[in-house]
């Protein structure tokens, strides 16, 4: 799942990337509002954490210009500011909640996931596919309830086919929510980390086309098991 943080300040913002990047957050940066407003324009992203205070375009006008380019998704704002007019502005203009800094991590990871919820991209932490489950909250996922050993990439992958478990995805899609902008590989990675993946799930006894290959259009998970 890939978010957007646009943030100036770039200590805070490898803390933030940090944290999301532990909880398998697929993370960009932008560190002024007019590369905010690029990146938020040109990419489907799941969630956006927006500063405040930026060079170029404040925090707040990117958000009344994403909002009024018809792009809906979660805005949640980061700023040192604590009124309650900062804060009224910031929703007045479609922010979605509202974090102060110093922020506490776990605060504002429960609040991040809130805000996916409500913006029904999760309408659980918990996503299952028959004998398949992944624990978004904890990282976690297991095949019949035996834990499934995947690297950061193959965990990424698969939580995108459960969230998508009614649609194929084609390789570019895969790159585009799984990898970041500047470090985007060749197609073969995606064919690479599917065959790994595969032979851990087959492992556990799953069927090795559990995740099947579309000829000539992408992959999906099998609607046979």
């Amino acid at each position: 799942m890939k978010i957007l943080i646009v943030e100036d300040d770039r200590a805070i913002s490898e803390v933030l990337r940090k944290l999301f990047e532990q909880q398998n957050f697929i993370v960009e940066i932008a560190y002024d509002g007019n590369s905010g407003f690029a990146f938020a324009t040109a990419t489907d992203y799941k969630l956006i954490l927006l500063d405040l205070m930026l060079p170029q375009i404040d925090g707040i006008t990117l958000c009344r210009n994403l909002r009024n380019q018809g792009i809906t998704i979660p805005i949640l704002m980061l700023t040192a500011k604590d009124t309650s007019l900062d804060k009224v502005k910031g929703l007045d203009v479609g922010a979605d909640d509202y974090v102060v800094k110093p922020f506490d991590p776990s605060e504002l990871l429960a609040r991040s996931r809130a805000l996916l919820r409500r913006g029904q991209v999760l309408k659980s932490s918990i996503l299952t596919w028959e004998n398949l489950k992944l624990d978004l909250d904890r990282c976690d996922a297991s095949y019949q309830q035996n834990p499934l050993k995947l690297t950061p990439k193959e965990y990424q992958i698969l939580a995108l086919f459960l969230q998508n478990c009614d649609r194929v995805l084609t390789t570019d899609q895969i790159l585009d929510q799984v990898w970041t902008y500047d470090d985007i590989p060749g197609r073969e990675v995606v064919k690479t980390h599917l065959r790994s993946l595969r032979k851990k799930l087959k492992a556990l006894g799953a069927p090795h086309n559990l995740i099947e290959n579309i000829y000539g259009v992408g992959y999906r998970l099998n609607p046979n098991y």
